[in-house]
């Protein structure tokens, strides 16, 4: 998701539509074409026995760090129900949490992407932004593969996690600002169960201020920037990094170099915290 068509949508009040009948008529919901992806009948989707935890690397649907069910955003809870009859293929579902429950390093994006994640069931899987990450990920050690194709595919994370500020896909690619703060509660409980020195790396601002505010935070107090670093009162190091999405390596807002230079950042401080 490009993080400044994100950063546009906070600017704006949101509106939860209602869910009474009798309220007038909501605006038809559009799905983003896709004209380029491959059909996803032919990789394993759907609940699996990865789906537990135990085998893919995806957190459990413990409705505290992740609900499969939720459906506490109306806007977001339409878009998936429309999502699944227009691609019964797809997952359309809350996307968990993908990595080591014990990783030192948590990287924090927005939202999944409707033929990315949403896709595929795995954050960053599928879509263009995942490409980079994952290639990054592996080149610094956090990954035993470059590459993420459907989430039993055997990557696995090591030391790392991968999580979202807003679990479910997003019309348009904006979550509202409302749909933004009730979601925090999950990154919240996250963060809570995080090792102590926990490495915190946000994709974006928005992801910046959604970890800030997990943590009890102001945002105020600490301004994003990327390869901004600071070190907070619980004692978790917090890295900004402009979002990897499509827009931003396209325009040169992020090249591959910048976005090294923060996970090699990453790398220097969890292991110097292993060493500690």
């Amino acid at each position: 998701m490009s993080k400044s068509a994100a950063r546009k949508s906070t600017s704006r009040a949101g509106h939860t539509p209602s869910r009474s009948s009798s309220t007038k008529r909501e605006d038809p919901i559009a799905i983003p074409r896709n004209s380029k992806r491959e059909s996803l009948q032919r990789v394993v989707l759907g609940e699996d026995k990865g789906d537990n935890g135990a085998g893919n690397g995806l957190w459990p649907s413990d409705g505290v760090v992740f609900d499969r069910t939720c459906t506490a955003c109306p806007r977001l809870a339409r878009f998936l129900e429309e999502g699944r009859k227009q691609h019964p293929d797809y997952y359309c579902a809350p996307v968990a949490p993908f990595g080591d429950r014990k990783a030192h390093l948590i990287i924090v994006g927005l939202a999944p992407g409707f033929h990315g994640a949403n896709a595929t069931g795995r954050p960053f899987t599928g879509d263009f932004a995942g490409v980079l990450l994952y290639q990054t990920l592996y080149k610094y050690g956090f990954s035993n593969r470059p590459e993420s194709v459907h989430r039993n595919d055997g990557l696995k994370l090591l030391n790392a996690r991968i999580t979202n500020s807003v679990k479910c896909v997003p019309p348009d690619n904006k979550p509202l600002p409302v749909e933004i703060n009730t979601c925090n509660r999950f990154l919240k409980a996250e963060l809570a169960a995080a090792p102590e020195g926990v490495v915190l790396l946000a994709l974006g601002s928005i992801a910046h201020n959604a970890c800030l505010r997990a943590l009890g935070l102001k945002p105020s107090e600490y301004k994003f920037a990327h390869a901004a670093e600071f070190t907070l009162p619980g004692g978790q190091r917090l890295i900004d990094s402009y979002h990897c999405s499509r827009y931003n390596t396209n325009t040169g807002r992020l090249t591959a170099h910048m976005f090294e230079a923060v996970f090699a950042r990453a790398r220097q401080l969890v292991d110097a915290a292993a060493h500690g």
